[in-house]
């Protein structure tokens, strides 16, 4: 069953400070993790577990501030846990920040080379698909400009069309999508469509049900940071919009 498994998350917990301010006794910091008094701290996630198994479309539901961009990005290794654990088994393909990666001063085509580098695509293999990953992004007349001069538009563009050029068995996306013209989140719907296809995983946080009805067949629904139901994705709407509906 091991090796059927993508993504597992057992006892996952992480918490933030809601300001810098806030003292901490001699007794906080040498007493248990459970002990401990923070002042303005609270939990982001906490005890939350579930499996993904590979292949698998999951959409993440939940009101803002829930803990969904949270867990995709302790699933990416971009946080880390402070309680429980994240297993993921073979690498991920992360659409969670837009500028995630991408430096303002560097062309186009500098990061390019940089972005898929540091997603551990080799120089060749960046040669290779640089002319598919510009045509899909359709900024060919830019490839020379510096990043930070391409539109809000154009960044989500370079941004979808490197990482959907990644080979890695898992793809997280994260709202991101919401940005962009309709033709543009067409095509890129389509090749989430092919990477379905090809057997991928997919981990999805969006406020869009279409989509969410559209690539996912199981959601989770994170309410207060904990997980408050794991099942068919018609259900988890259905529970998400009883609960959040307009009276």
């Amino acid at each position: 069953m091991t090796g059927s498994i993508a993504i597992r998350v057992t006892d996952l917990g992480v918490h933030f400070r809601r300001s810098r301010r806030g003292r901490r006794s001699l007794k906080d910091l040498f007493g248990s993790s459970t002990r401990r008094a923070r002042p303005g701290e609270f939990w982001a996630l906490r005890n939350v577990s579930f499996d993904v198994r590979r292949g698998e479309a999951i959409g993440v539901v939940g009101r803002n501030g829930q803990g969904k961009s949270t867990l995709l990005k302790l699933v990416a290794g971009v946080l880390l846990p402070d309680e429980g654990s994240v297993t993921v088994h073979g690498g991920v393909a992360p659409l969670i920040e837009i500028t995630g990666g991408f430096v303002g001063d560097l062309t186009v085509r500098e990061n390019v080379r940089l972005t898929a580098g540091l997603h551990g695509m080799s120089k060749a293999e960046v040669a290779r698909r640089f002319d598919d990953i510009i045509a899909f992004a359709e900024i060919e007349n830019f490839v020379d400009t510096p990043y930070k001069h391409l539109s809000s538009g154009m960044k989500v563009r370079l941004a979808f069309a490197v990482v959907s050029q990644l080979d890695e068995p898992t793809m997280l996306v994260d709202e991101v999508l919401a940005v962009g013209d309709k033709a543009f989140r067409e095509k890129c719907y389509r090749r989430i469509d092919e990477m379905l296809a090809e057997g991928r995983t997919l981990f999805f946080v969006s406020h869009n049900e279409k989509d969410l009805r559209r690539f996912c067949t199981r959601g989770l629904y994170l309410d207060k940071g904990a997980l408050k139901l794991d099942a068919p994705i018609a259900d988890v709407l259905a529970a998400y919009n009883a609960d959040y509906a307009p009276r």
